[in-house]
């Protein structure tokens, strides 16, 4: 099955778990598989989608956070439009702090989709809930249209032909599952169920995860922090060790090294 090569694009904001330094592992095994669909059910910032070089002939993206959702929507449909609202935004931690207490489904779709990128490039560690602002001395401001423009323009461009969903991840699944998809699953980390939002995943979804994916039909990678209860529940299933570094961790321990699973029910070639 043909492939189109593709160039790289950049995430337009940090994301909590957003797998930069895996990335170009977890897309070479990607962009060698063949297959005809891309499915993503958790796809946050699209740390591994936009990273990826091979392009099938079908794209599908989904999260069921809203606002993730609604800011690849508005730069698919409305991407003037939301360069305009975006052009007289300035660093600040005021602005930060008002933002923060702002209820966004009281915004109309470009300014939610405004106030979620704006916090999220601001906010420490590109957490998504329960954000600080951020502040590094060995950097510019973290909100620049000036530099963050050609990244939103290309981002709108590659947009182009992808499907973008917002639903439970189990209903995303049954919907995709084909004989020619494969799925990239990069769930939330054991022990931080609730770090992307209240009741969007539970511990016990972890379960109802495994149970589906041996059912279905398509193959599936999905890269997960390995402790002993991620291993005993996707026990079925072929498990690749490797190490990374993560996004958010202890100011003394950012240099250390922490294990990670690359989980799949099938066996790619170097393993």
């Amino acid at each position: 099955m043909s492939k189109t090569v593709i160039s790289k694009t950049n995430p337009v904001a940090p994301y909590l778990g957003g797998k930069r330094n895996l990335a170009k592992r977890i897309c070479a095994i990607i962009d060698a598989d063949n297959h005809t669909t891309y499915a993503e059910p958790f796809v946050g910032m699209g740390g591994i989608f936009l990273r990826r070089t091979k392009q099938p002939k079908s794209e599908y993206i989904n999260d069921a956070g809203r606002d993730v959702y609604n800011l690849f929507r508005v730069l698919q449909e409305h991407y003037v439009a939301f360069l305009d609202m975006l052009r007289f935004q300035i660093t600040t931690q005021a602005n930060f702090i008002r933002l923060t207490k702002v209820d966004p489904e009281t915004l109309t779709d470009l300014q939610r989709a405004a106030r979620f990128l704006y916090l999220q490039r601001t906010a420490f560690g590109g957490k998504p809930s329960g954000q600080n602002f951020g502040v590094a001395t060995d950097r510019p401001a973290r909100f620049n249209l000036t530099t963050l423009e050609s990244d939103l323009e290309a981002l709108h461009e590659r947009l182009s032909g992808v499907t973008i969903m917002c639903v439970d991840y189990s209903n995303f699944i049954a919907r995709m599952d084909r004989k020619h998809t494969l799925f990239y699953l990069d769930p939330p980390y054991w022990g931080c169920e609730n770090d992307y939002g209240k009741a969007l995943f539970e511990r016990a979804d972890f379960e109802r995860l495994a149970e589906q994916l041996k059912g279905i039909k398509g193959r599936f990678v999905m890269s997960i922090n390995d402790v002993p209860e991620i291993r005993e529940t996707f026990a079925a299933f072929h498990m690749s060790e490797v190490s990374t570094t993560y996004t958010i961790a202890a100011k003394n321990d950012r240099s250390k090294e922490r294990a990670e699973l690359l989980i799949s029910n099938f066996v790619w070639e170097g393993t």
